[in-house]
């Protein structure tokens, strides 16, 4: 492995350390190299917190000058929360950087990179690329949607099942997939049911472990059945909860925002229920970037056939339910042909992974 990959891959690492509390901003990692020697090291932690470069730099010290700096995402050259990442590298005299990724936020859009070769600092961009893509998929993708990043969560059995026909459906999947579920939810701003899974689980819908930052959980209730004693409704102020209505009772309404919960009203689609496209862009524009969706059927079969996800988080369990009142993981209408079918590629979600990660390729619907 050159130089170049090995230490890049070590600026990831440190990266994915920072992943499910640097929301709404990317994880990022930072190394700094002189003479073959790692001098120092940092992550972006949290949201408004320093920088993965500030802690690189910090830990480097002295031995900045003339190193070399390996940085996940390129450094940024404008004042948000915290001060500029790439007038720091030019103030530490930091003599070459190597950057994974351009970053495509229009603030920074390749203005960090001519600052620094401005500055004459020689410039690599790169190395780790594909794996700083996956990295940070949902901060890139919201550069460029309209609606939040979607990630489909579903735990089915072989056969596609997810519940009896009288819904008993707890559990099918191993404890050891239920904990690794709750983990996933901490990379992403927060969770999406329909109002079914709600008044028939009564979940509470957060990560294990907690998040510092708000984990928004999202109900889709076009007709505000939500009970403000729920347990989604008990814990609105702890963590955001919100309601997705097309039908505003007033009554209901004022319930439970004095629970807390957010309402948020959108358009009707054509069976009378939440209009899903028009759900998700309301919630990206109130900052919602990225979102797991875990259910029920009908919602996970709506967001197919719209075409609004962009990965599927699959834990299968060991289990042929048959029978053709069970109910399907993915519900909806039914596609008139194959046409309509929505094929996948597999991806890989990592060592000691208990599920399937797959990828809609739309272009070949």
């Amino acid at each position: 492995m050159d130089p170049d990959t090995r230490f890049m891959a070590r600026a990831l690492e440190l990266a994915a350390r920072g992943a499910g509390e640097t929301h709404p901003n990317p994880a990022v990692g930072c190394v700094i190299v002189r003479g073959g020697r790692v001098v120092g090291e940092g992550w972006h932690r949290r949201a408004g917190g320093p920088h993965a470069e500030v802690f690189a730099l910090r830990s480097a010290a002295a031995r900045a000058r003339g190193a070399t700096a390996y940085v996940t995402l390129e450094p940024c050259s404008h004042h948000g929360r915290t001060g500029p990442c790439a007038p720091a590298l030019v103030a530490a005299g930091v003599a070459r950087v190597v950057v994974a990724l351009r970053d495509p936020n229009p603030q920074v859009s390749g203005r960090g990179l001519r600052l620094l070769r401005a500055a004459g600092i020689a410039v690599v961009v790169g190395p780790g690329a594909a794996l700083a893509r996956r990295l940070n998929a949902p901060f890139l993708a919201a550069m460029r949607l309209d609606r939040p990043y979607v990630v489909l969560k579903s735990a089915p059995t072989l056969d596609g099942r997810i519940a009896t026909p009288a819904g008993e459906s707890k559990w099918l999947t191993s404890p050891a997939q239920r904990r690794e579920a709750r983990r996933l939810r901490r990379a992403y701003d927060g969770l999406l049911v329909g109002i079914g899974t709600a008044l028939a689980d009564d979940p509470l819908l957060l990560p294990q472990p907690r998040t510092r930052r708000p984990f928004h959980r999202v109900v889709l209730d076009s007709r505000l059945r939500l009970p403000p004693a729920s347990r989604l409704g008990r814990s609105a102020h702890e963590h955001p909860v919100w309601a997705v209505c097309c039908e505003v009772p007033a009554a209901r309404r004022r319930a439970l925002e004095a629970a807390g919960v957010r309402v948020l009203q959108t358009a009707a689609g054509a069976d009378g229920r939440v209009d899903l496209l028009s759900a998700l862009r309301a919630l990206k524009a109130e900052g919602v970037t990225s979102l797991m969706v875990e259910g029920g059927g009908e919602v996970l079969g709506a967001c197919v056939r719209a075409g609004a996800f962009d990965e599927l988080r699959l834990f299968r369990a060991p289990l042929l339910m048959g029978g053709r009142g069970s109910r399907p993981a993915f519900g909806g209408p039914d596609p008139a042909s194959l046409a309509e079918a929505v094929r996948l590629r597999r991806g890989d979600p990592g060592p000691g992974a208990t599920h399937e990660l797959w990828y809609p390729d739309f272009g070949k619907r």
